[in-house]
Formats: structure tokens, sequence, C-alpha cells
């Protein structure tokens, strides 16, 4: 716990987020906190990378709160900047979202997805909870790039990336249209290791994800039974169906979260994971950042409270 009163909150604000919806609510942002009579400073993006520029440089001296109001994107480049700071604070760095994107799936497993007033009011109560990150190395990323939702691979990708191509369409609907294009496509899936603890599989993998938290795609339950606390990553892995028929119906669990109870799925939970493509490359993205379009080997692993959360009073409710 912290007093989010005497607190200092930046507030990391991306104008784009949402199609512009962030931009409008810059001033009701303001006024809130304003009300509130907490100390803040808003500082708004101007492009790709200028979020984890300014959380990289943030004071970080005593309870300051640094907060991403944007997207799942906008959540990324922030933890990236607060894990890679110009100066480390001795503890776990605090942060704080305000869900303003397309779909807001970190802010969802974090417990702030309800609506911006009732995030706002998460925000300044104070209260913290240990927050577990991910960190994946290869493909564009050699050294490292933290996630703070999740990691996917082969579907999961190509719809987002189908979904950033559509500029007049958002929220959950563009990722459902970037699904069907994508399913529509049915391209072959590489053949990949994935090994984890004393388990390994070998498969022609058509979706692989490994979460931190529980949903991605704004309505796809990737990880239903992850937290953001326990120290470990879930992963959730189908096997190519043999049908387009069949991995539609696979698909179609995702939304309500029982996609293992399919024959082609495997499921597991670990604190790290290394992936190799036997046959073919990876298109991989973590929190919608380009992992790599072609890859051949990831290491992925959990790094356990790594930041302070301000958020609800537990996850495992």
């Amino acid at each position: 716990m912290t007093n989010g009163r005497n607190s200092m909150f930046w507030i990391i604000l991306n104008p784009r987020a949402g199609n512009g919806k962030a931009q409008k609510e810059y001033p009701n942002i303001k006024r809130f906190l304003k009300n509130s009579g907490v100390q803040f400073d808003i500082m708004l993006t101007k492009g790709p990378g200028d979020a984890l520029e300014i959380a990289r440089n943030c004071p970080l001296d005593g309870d300051a709160i640094v907060v991403a109001a944007g997207g799942d994107g906008t959540c990324n480049e922030v933890i990236n900047g607060l894990l890679t700071h110009r100066e480390p604070p001795a503890k776990p760095p605090l942060f704080g979202v305000l869900p303003l994107g397309r779909g807001n799936d970190f802010a969802y497993s974090a417990g702030a997805s309800s609506g911006l007033n009732q995030a706002l009011r998460l925000l300044v109560s104070g209260n913290t909870v240990p927050l577990d990150v991910g960190l994946v190395k290869g493909g564009f990323f050699p050294q490292g790039r933290y996630f703070v939702n999740g990691l996917g691979i082969g579907f999961a990708a190509k719809v987002g990336f189908e979904a950033a191509k559509m500029k007049r369409v958002h929220s959950a609907l563009s990722y459902a249209l970037g699904a069907l294009i994508t399913i529509a496509k049915y391209e072959p899936s590489p053949v990949l290791e994935i090994r984890y603890d004393s388990a390994s599989i070998t498969v022609p993998a058509a979706i692989v994800s490994i979460v931190n938290g529980r949903r991605m795609r704004g309505s796809f339950f990737m990880g239903p039974n992850a937290l953001l606390d326990d120290g470990a990553l879930d992963l959730c892995v189908v096997r190519h169906p043999a049908t387009r028929l069949q991995f539609i119906k696979i698909v179609g669990h995702y939304p309500s979260g029982t996609q293992g109870t399919c024959e082609e799925t495997t499921m597991g939970r670990a604190a790290g994971f290394e992936l190799r493509a036997l046959e073919g490359g990876m298109a991989a993205h973590c929190d919608g950042e380009t992992v790599c379009l072609d890859g051949k080997k990831l290491s992925v692993r959990c790094v356990p409270a790594a930041l302070r959360l301000i958020g609800p009073p537990s996850f495992h409710e």
C-alpha cells in the first residue's frame, strides 16, 4: 500500500490510442486528478517509442507512480522504460494503467477495464500488488523485450497484424475481423520444439500463447487461468488441425477460455520456455509489439514481482 494522495503521478498519455479516444479523455483525466487533490503531470506521446523514453527518464523518487494511459502497446512501452530506467530505483517501480486503447487486455487482467472513472478511482486508492512481467529474447530483440500481458505466435500474431491494417475499425471488432481473415488464409503452421521445466513438445503449432495476463486481442482468453503474480507464465499450444472447420471450432472456444478441452490443445505453466522452429518460422508479437516475422528461436522467462501495480487487492479473487 502506498499513499496515493501524496504520490506524484506521471501520466504518459498516447493521444492516438483507441483511434483518438485517449485524446478526447484528456480533459476528464485532468479534471478527476485535480479534484482528487493529487500531484500529477500529463505527458503526451508523439509517436512510437516515445512512451518508453518518457518512462525511462521519469523521476522515480519517493512514491512516484508512472501511468500508461492508452492501450496494450502503451503499457508495453511504459513497462520497458521502467525496467530499463536510467536510474533504477531500490524497489520495483510503481506502475498504473488507464484503459484507453483498442483491446485493453492487460487492463482487464489488472482489474482496471470497467471504465475510465473506475480506473482513475483505483489509481488514487494507493493499493499496490506485486506484478510479474515476461521477457522474450530473439527476433528483433536479441537483448530482450519485456511484456506485461502476453506473447503470441502464429494465429494470435497474424490476427494482430491484420487488425493493425484496419484504420476505420477498432476495439474487439477489428480483432474479430482479423481472425476471420487469418482463418480464411489458413496458412501452414511451423513445426516448433517447445521446452519448459522437464517437458518438451514438438508440434506443427497453429497457435502458441505464453501469457502473464488472461486475455489477448479483445476477447480471446489465451490463458484463462493465468495470474499476474504467481511467478510463472501460462502456455497454450494448438496443434495444426487437419481441416479449416476444425480450426474454426477450436478458435470458437477461445472467447470462453475452454480451448483446453480440445484434443489438439496442450496447456502448461512454467517460469521459462525455449522455442525453436524446426520447420518454417515464427511470426510473433508481445503486447502487440512485433517480435519476429520468421523467427527461428525464442527464449521466454518470467521476471517475478518486477513491478508494483496500482491495482485490486488480489488477482486471485
